[in-house]
């Protein structure tokens, strides 16, 4: 098994992978969003080329649970993404991930520029740990 978490905004897609145990996330780049079509067809073809077993994308919901605007956007992403990929495709909730990725960048004194830069695969990566140990834990149950 090998996963690969999206976080994906109107602008940016924060990338991250698994090691090859699944025990860590691992940033893997931030990709900067072009058109639509072009979108779906790099995250496509990048998740096959990681040899991913499995798609984890961040779900944004609003602090009480509920759906917002940018859920939607993401959904229909994600169907669009279905069409051009055999690989399953899961949804994680990702509140709050942009935040501890920005305490965490923030607590290493990085620069807001470069913060800006990493922010999304950060987050991404919190995206992609949380569902990891979320089936790590049903495992042992």
């Amino acid at each position: 098994m090998k996963y690969i978490a999206f976080d994906i905004g109107d602008k940016r897609v924060g990338v991250a992978v698994s090691d090859p145990f699944c025990q860590m996330a691992l940033p893997l780049e931030t990709y900067h969003r072009k058109n639509f079509n072009k979108d779906i067809e790099y995250l496509a073809k990048l998740a096959s080329d990681k040899f991913a077993s499995v798609i984890v994308c961040g779900l944004p919901l609003n602090f009480d649970g509920s759906e917002s605007e940018q859920t939607l956007k993401t959904k229909s992403f994600v169907e669009e993404l279905k069409k051009h990929t055999e690989i399953p495709i899961v949804f994680q909730d990702e509140r709050f991930t942009t935040k501890e990725a920005r305490r965490l960048l923030l607590e290493a004194d990085m620069r807001r520029e470069n913060r800006k830069n990493v922010i999304d695969m950060v987050a991404a990566s919190y995206i992609l740990e949380t569902y990891m140990q979320t089936v790590n834990n049903k495992k042992e149950n």
